[in-house]
């Protein structure tokens, strides 16, 4: 710890029962702090005046007051002290409320004094100033970490738009508060959670990223909470799940509109607990992770018909970083395509081509409905079928697009169908949904023709192996028992 060390660290707690506060300094004197302690936001406030701290925990009830507005005094006053905020249990409002307000983590009563003692040493770091700035100031780029300065700039753009990404990335990262990222598929959601996960404290530690869609609703619990031996059939030796691999880290959850109502209730309850249970276990264990979810769906929809609870909702949603769509960051395509092609190449073993400006410009003109992903696909097919060191673009579709659409004609009545004819489709309430749906129909008919040799189908398909492997991953599309994927051997 740079500034603050364990022996030199200064914190306040601040709590109305007598033998809570007692308890709470015995167990920071043990860690090496120096503490003081309070009975009021009064009394607090006068510490506050009178010292600098490393790190300030408060209740959320006290007799004069609630611990928030602690909280908001500090922030008016730009304190560079951390503020955990003690809530009592079940009390889920008052905690998103803290979040939101600043707190850089919660704890509910009664408290665990271990969680307790490494939220606190949490909290004393990210307080402690880094060599060459103050505490309080937001660090520039120049400051942060190799690890956190290499994740940003894999957020490829200067706009003004993935600007304010980036500044928001930096300022949620400073925080434990669980943060839902939005946009649409192919925006790059990922990159921007594992940028949260590179800016904070936590970056030391493990992230672990989770598909919710791709996991069999049985097997759902076993996956995030582990599993006993014997627990079920197949569990042969003990399992640790993605809450346990992701502890001292951050916890990355994919497709989270996607999870079963009767999966989201017991993520709910883990997060709000910060105790699971593994299948075949009579006992929780504690974890310490931070929540990162994301979805291309509108949550607050799925909550008003029914398909997503609300509590979930409110517990992932304290912090929201949206992530643009292509269409409205063109003027990154350029950057984007050059750090693309640099991936290609180095994945491919050969020299970086050259994008000429005719066909950037092509690009730009381009809808890109599929965002970065698509033009990624692009640009690997351009690499593939390049027969020289300029690219050329294909702008075919490699997916079955949707429905076209109907020709501009003056409102009239409709034709009547010929007979035997189907109506025309309608149009969908999920075009993304709908063309991966058709895209999936045509993949799993080429797999099965080609006896699930993919590089077959690929070929039958114009793909290559790469491309098609990766859309059968996308689409989570598996072989029926017996059919193992045969395209090495092809």
């Amino acid at each position: 710890m740079p500034a603050s060390s364990a022996s030199s660290a200064h914190v306040l707690v601040v709590d109305d029962e007598p033998d809570l506060r007692t308890l709470y300094e015995l167990t920071l004197l043990r860690e090496g702090y120096r503490v003081d302690a309070a009975g009021t936001l009064a009394e607090a406030w006068q510490l506050l005046e009178a010292h600098r701290f490393d790190a300030v925990i408060t209740d959320m009830r006290l007799p004069d007051g609630l611990g928030l507005e602690l909280l908001n005094r500090m922030l008016e006053q730009q304190r560079p002290e951390r503020c955990v905020v003690m809530t009592a249990y079940g009390s889920a409002e008052n905690a998103v409320d803290a979040l939101k307000a600043g707190a850089f983590d919660y704890l509910t009563k009664p408290v665990d004094l271990k969680q307790f003692r490494n939220v606190v040493a949490a909290a004393i770091q990210e307080a402690a100033p880094r060599p060459g700035r103050a505490a309080a100031r937001t660090p520039a780029s120049g400051d942060r970490p190799a690890s956190s300065r290499a994740a940003l700039e894999r957020l490829v753009g200067e706009s003004a738009v993935m600007q304010n990404v980036k500044e928001r990335i930096g300022k949620v990262a400073r925080s434990m508060a669980p943060v839902l990222v939005r946009g649409e598929s192919g925006t790059g959601k990922e990159l921007v959670a594992r940028a949260v996960h590179a800016c904070s404290h936590r970056a030391d530690g493990p992230f672990v990223a989770v598909n919710c869609s791709a996991i069999p609703e049985s097997l759902l619990e076993a996956e995030f909470f582990g599993a006993r031996k014997g627990s079920y059939t197949g569990a042969t030796a003990d399992r640790e799940g993605y809450f346990q691999a992701a502890r001292g880290g951050t916890l990355f959850l994919d497709e989270i509109g996607d999870l079963p109502l009767a999966m989201q209730s017991k993520l709910l309850r883990a997060i709000q607990e910060r105790q699971v249970r593994s299948l075949g276990s009579t006992q929780e264990d504690a974890v310490d992770v931070r929540i990162v979810s994301a979805t291309h769906k509108d949550l607050a929809a799925d909550v008003l018909a029914g398909r997503f609870r609300q509590d979930l909702y409110y517990r992932l949603n304290v912090i929201e970083i949206l992530v643009p769509p292509l269409r409205e960051r063109r003027d990154d395509l350029p950057a984007l395509c050059e750090a693309l092609l640099v991936r290609i190449a180095q994945e491919s073993a050969m020299p970086v081509p050259v994008l000429s400006a005719s066909v950037v410009a092509q690009l730009c003109a381009h809808p890109l409905g599929g965002n970065v992903r698509e033009l990624e696909n692009l640009l690997h097919r351009a690499v593939a079928l390049s027969d020289g060191e300029e690219l050329q673009v294909d702008f075919a579709p490699t997916h079955v697009a949707g429905p076209p659409p109907a020709p501009a004609v003056q409102e009239a009545a409709p034709a009547p169908l010929a007979q035997g004819a189907a109506p025309p489709p309608a149009v969908p309430a999920d075009l993304q949904a709908y063309l991966d749906q058709q895209e999936r129909e045509i993949l799993v008919k080429a797999l099965r023709e080609s006896g699930f040799n993919r590089t077959a189908a690929a070929q039958r398909l114009g793909l290559s192996l790469r491309q098609i492997r990766y859309r059968i991953a996308r689409l989570a599309i598996s072989a029926p028992a017996g059919d193992e994927p045969q395209d090495e051997r092809a």
